[in-house]
């Protein structure tokens, strides 16, 4: 038994990578946060895989079904918003997978940079303007951003800004 972690991508269906949808299609017990991932994804799921909304759940329940899972043999996709290579909380799951000797792999999604990137149909780096792209996010609840890590100091570097996570701090973005 393995769990996959794959990368749900910026939330259109159509855009989860083919490894991402072949994985959904093939594991009977997939893991996802209904408040986070498109319901849409999971229509690469076979008919008859146990579904399970992780949202409302602690980390412990999720590690409990994890086990439950690796005693029955059953493979699991665990399918998270967006890419797994940056906010993904994917870290403190793959210790608790560690810790019980499960097997895990880490398959990427679709940036959502580089899904806004598309639909705005424009380029994040030109040559002799901007070569460098900074992926940031602001201050927020759960998470304090470490000092010296500012939109403000991004901003003056020239480079290329992708903040993520904050719409809900759009006008302060903007004042800074």
């Amino acid at each position: 038994m393995t769990v996959h972690f794959i990368g749900a991508g910026p939330g259109a269906a159509d855009l989860i990578t083919l490894r991402g949808a072949r994985l959904l299609a093939s594991c009977p017990v997939c893991l996802h946060a209904g408040s986070i991932v498109a319901p849409e994804l999971l229509e690469h799921c076979a008919p008859g895989t146990k579904l399970i909304d992780t949202a409302p759940m602690s980390l412990d329940e999720i590690e409990a079904e994890y086990i439950a899972a690796h005693k029955a043999g059953q493979d699991v996709a665990r399918l998270h918003s967006g890419d797994l290579s940056v906010w993904s909380a994917v870290a403190e799951q793959i210790r608790r997978l560690e810790k019980h000797g499960i097997p895990y792999t880490l398959t990427p999604g679709v940036p959502s940079f580089a899904a806004a990137a598309a639909a705005l149909r424009r380029e994040l780096t030109i040559p002799e303007l901007a070569q460098s792209l900074v992926l940031t996010r602001v201050s927020g609840r759960a998470s304090k951003m470490p000092p010296g890590e500012t939109l403000a100091g991004f901003g003056r570097s020239g480079a290329t800004l992708a903040i993520h996570l904050a719409i809900h701090a759009i006008d302060r973005i903007v004042a800074d």
